[in-house]
């Protein structure tokens, strides 16, 4: 250990044993003057950093099953305004079992000095929520200091007191483009609760101690360098973690176990049991609703088309947690409801026909990290339907008007989901999509006229992903469309720029619009003009070049585009470089374009065609995938080139 300090101070080991004799102690409140001055900093810990953790100290102790105390004191250094958060206190808590106290947030200048103090009476007391929540229990407590100089140091002290928990808190050390320079956890726990913790991204183990059965568990980093998390990749795979776990809970009052996904699976179901059927009269009606209806298939979709067209969808986080889902009668009434309670009154509609259906419980969002088959915890904020049909297991997101019926789409698929059914909770993969669930197939017929100008019609025909960014598009301001295309598609700037409404039929988006141009061409030159053969293009992005990559480049999903452009050349021209033809392959995907001139119609045809098989692109072949984008860009930069007949 010695020879790591060293490292940092450069021998000086007087003052590393007065350090020592500070920094062991939880939640000290008198750290050495050192820490506070900027210029002392270790150079190594500079590097690719915008803020650096001088020191920080967090206890959490646990009483009892969702009796927790947990004590934090942080220093936090930051050296320009991209670590501006740092200067924020923001501490979320809930007003029926959470209270924060001993709150208190000073600021230094470079030399250590202090400035500025806030204390809890400094601080906004507002609803936690966003546009869809309608009410809430939580709540959150924020204060921002303004900075006017770098660097600057922040320190932060409050202690939080929890009555009401699902698991014990994690240990995140590290931010991206953040550094550390002395970071401990400690946990105290009976040994009779079943402490579980999972690293994540880093390799290390607590000294632990037991005395008269409470167990302390105590971690500790040193010269955390800082990282810029690689383009395309994804925090969770990279920032480094310590999560926590013990076997039971206690939950707004109602004590569960957490050793198994089983058990806390069956913790949900009895939290559900009084809330999940309609009344008798009810049942009846949706029952009479599908009589004529012949297999449960074409059942579950008619009643899924139900929920869709006469519920919507309004956060409401009420009630235990946010955790147990308003009554099935209460949706059918009111028309209204958050994922978990049309999730909910999707099963009580299925159940009034005899369709057996699980709730699910997912962490959502597109790339999100998955539950642990082998680390059982709370890491869920979503609720879909997974509905077990025989041979055809159906999921349904019951929160989206426009879902097409047996689709998920990237915010839900390819991860673990825990089924609630009457034996507990079992943890069962989501399906993933392919590149056919997210097409974007375009068709484009441009009129060029003898000075260059043209007049393009171009229509699009998208589904999944596609088809959702171009729904909530078309919410959007007529300029705001159009800005979006352009930019998106890299369009140039045209003249005219007419965008169509068109319905969504059978999961299907049409989009259409009309562009015209007073100068098509890239170039002109004499008798000859150059021209890009598209309005916009298929592929709009590349990547950087990095020589080592170390993440896993992550797309959004796996896709299939194509574009047909049909080119109508002006009188008295014709066609005097065609574009060659290319076929590029790449790992998981492959570009063709091909290009037809008929000279009887004086016409040129391209067809391009883009596949991406797979949206996670493994470190080793980012090199690959990064050569394959630029080499699809320059060929979308062919020039077609036409001249005025002799």
């Amino acid at each position: 250990m010695k020879m790591m300090y060293k490292k940092y101070f450069n021998g000086l080991l007087c003052f590393i044993i007065a350090l020592l004799s500070v920094v062991f102690k939880s939640q000290a409140q008198d750290l050495p003057k050192e820490l506070y001055i900027a210029a002392n900093i270790p150079d190594s810990l500079k590097e690719n950093a915008n803020s650096v953790v001088r020191y920080s100290d967090i206890t959490q102790t646990v009483k009892g099953p969702g009796d927790i105390v947990v004590k934090y004191h942080t220093l936090v250094t930051i050296l320009n305004e991209k670590g501006d958060r740092e200067a924020m206190m923001d501490l979320p808590y809930n007003k029926k079992f959470n209270s924060l106290s001993s709150i208190e947030m000073r600021v230094f200048n470079e030399k250590g000095e202090l400035i500025k103090k806030y204390h809890k009476s400094d601080m906004y007391d507002g609803a936690a929520g966003d546009d869809e929540t309608l009410v809430s229990d939580d709540r959150f407590l924020a204060v921002e200091h303004t900075i006017a100089a770098y660097p600057v140091t922040i320190e932060k002290e409050y202690e939080e007191d929890i009555t009401s928990q699902l698991d014990l808190r994690g240990w995140y050390m590290q931010d991206d483009e953040q550094s550390v320079q002395y970071s401990y956890y400690n946990l105290s726990i009976n040994a009779q609760e079943g402490f579980r913790s999972l690293n994540k991204n880093i390799n290390i183990k607590p000294e632990k101690t037991d005395v008269n059965g409470i167990c302390t568990y105590k971690w500790q980093v040193f010269g955390l360098k800082a990282f810029k998390k690689e383009e395309g990749a994804q925090y969770w795979r990279v920032l480094p973690s310590v999560e926590f776990a013990s076997n039971s809970f206690k939950f707004y009052g109602i004590p569960g176990m957490f050793d198994s996904w089983q058990n806390y699976g069956k913790w949900q179901l009895a939290l559900n049991s009084d809330v999940c059927s309609l009344t008798p009269e009810r049942e009846a009606e949706i029952r009479k609703m599908t009589d004529s209806i012949k297999t449960d298939k074409e059942k579950v979709k008619f009643l899924y088309n139900y929920l869709q067209q006469n519920m919507r969808y309004v956060n409401v986080q009420l009630g235990i947690g946010g955790l147990k889902p308003f009554p099935a009668t209460f949706v059918d009434q009111k028309k209204y409801g958050d994922c978990k309670a049309l999730s909910n009154y999707m099963g009580a509609l299925l159940k009034a026909v005899n369709i057996p259906s699980c709730y699910a419980m997912i962490n959502e969002g597109i790339n999100a990290e998955s539950a642990k088959p082998n680390f059982p915890f709370d890491p869920f904020n979503h609720i879909i339907l997974c509905v077990p049909l025989k041979g055809d297991t159906t999921w349904l997101e019951c929160t989206s008007q426009y879902m097409p019926f047996g689709k998920l789409g990237p915010h839900t698929e390819n991860r673990y989901a825990l089924l609630i059914d009457n034996n507990g909770g079992k943890l069962v993969k989501t399906p993933s999509s392919t590149a056919s669930d997210n097409q974007f197939n375009s068709y484009v017929r441009i009129t060029i006229d003898p000075d260059g100008g043209a007049k393009a019609q171009i229509k699009i025909f998208s589904t999944g992903e596609y088809r959702f960014d171009y729904i909530g598009l078309s919410s959007l301001k007529m300029d705001e469309q159009k800005t979006y295309f352009q930019r998106a598609f890299n369009m140039k700037q045209p003249i005219n720029f007419d965008i169509k409404p068109i319905d969504d039929k059978n999961g299907v988006k049409e989009t259409e619009f009309d562009v015209e141009y007073d100068k098509f061409y890239d170039i002109a030159a004499g008798d000859k003009q150059f021209y890009k053969p598209h309005v916009f293009d298929l592929v709009a992005f590349t990547i950087p070049v990095e020589e080592n990559r170390k993440s896993d480049y992550y797309f959004e999903h796996p896709m299939q585009k194509s574009c047909v452009t049909t080119i109508d050349l002006p009188q008295g021209f014709e066609i005097e470089t065609l574009p060659t033809n290319q076929t590029l392959k790449f790992t998981y995907g492959n570009y063709e374009v091909t290009y037809t001139y008929d000279a009887a119609k004086n016409q040129v045809t391209s067809i391009a065609k883009f596949n991406l098989t797979n949206h996670v692109i493994p470190a080793a072949k980012y090199t690959e995938l990064q050569q394959y984008l630029d080499a699809v860009i320059k060929a979308q930069n062919k020039k077609l080139v036409i001249r005025r007949k002799a």
